[in-house]
């Protein structure tokens, strides 16, 4: 069963990781998508491969920080497709490291423009064209780092991380008379380019995977799978969700 046939769907961060699959994914499943990343090849490797497999999706390269980006991205989305159903706000970056006597104040606030600000504009425009199509489906990667565990070092990914949740709570209340429904996932350790450069030692690898429930971090289409869900019908009553998908690293101490 295709769960997203007749939606059209908008993805930030599609040229690697849970973008990436996540667009394959509602490919799979019947969604028109427009997808956005920084590394133009990248995303035209991802519409030849999405096209290949019968799927239809188009890309637009460019910076999510930049409000004209957010535009685009929903104009091109309506000039090729005539709605917007979907909006997975998935660009982020691991951003300025250490603790906050040592990250410079550019350095703080490069990080939140990449993960806080970004959603913000592109919610700005997503809402609209959603309220147009009879209503929608807006999706922001979060983490459990900032929500669940504290990671030393990680103030400020962890801080822009922690306001998409009171984002996506703000949003959800704000519009969900127009039917449109808002929420997070909160992944935890994923084998992302993100993710290994985090964990970047054999050692280090092996730490973080221990520090989960299931003893392994998520493969990027398990990630997705959530994300599906969240888009589609089947989570029709579900809005101002934080949703935990992080193999159990939450609440393990084994």
């Amino acid at each position: 069963m295709k769960m997203l046939d007749g939606k059209v769907a908008i993805i930030t961060g599609a040229s690697s990781g849970i973008g990436h699959a996540t667009a394959l994914l509602f490919a799979e499943h019947g969604a028109k998508i427009v997808v956005t990343a920084r590394r133009r090849q990248k995303l035209d490797a991802l519409v030849g491969e999405i096209s290949a497999a019968g799927g239809t999706a188009v890309a637009l390269a460019g910076d999510i920080r930049d409000e004209a980006c957010a535009k685009a991205l929903v104009d091109l989305a309506l000039e090729k497709f005539g709605r917007l159903d979907i909006a997975f706000n998935n660009a982020g970056t691991l951003g300025a490291m250490g603790s906050v006597t040592e990250i410079s104040p550019e350095g703080w606030s490069d990080t939140l423009d990449t993960n806080l600000t970004s959603a913000f504009l592109g919610a700005r425009h997503q809402i609209p064209a959603m309220m147009e199509s009879g209503g929608g489906s807006l999706i922001f990667t979060s983490t459990f780092v900032g929500h669940s565990v504290g990671f030393p070092g990680m103030a400020a990914y962890a801080a822009s991380k922690a306001g998409l949740v009171g984002l996506t709570q703000v949003l959800a209340a704000e519009f969900g008379s127009s039917n449109i429904r808002v929420n997070a996932i909160l992944p935890g350790g994923t084998d992302t380019p993100m993710g290994r450069a985090a964990a970047n030692t054999p050692e280090t690898l092996a730490f973080v995977e221990g520090l989960h429930a299931l003893k392994r971090i998520a493969d990027p289409m398990e990630i997705a799978r959530s994300v599906l869900h969240l888009a589609s019908d089947a989570s029709s009553f579900m809005t101002g969700t934080a949703m935990l998908v992080d193999g159990g690293v939450s609440i393990n101490r084994t």
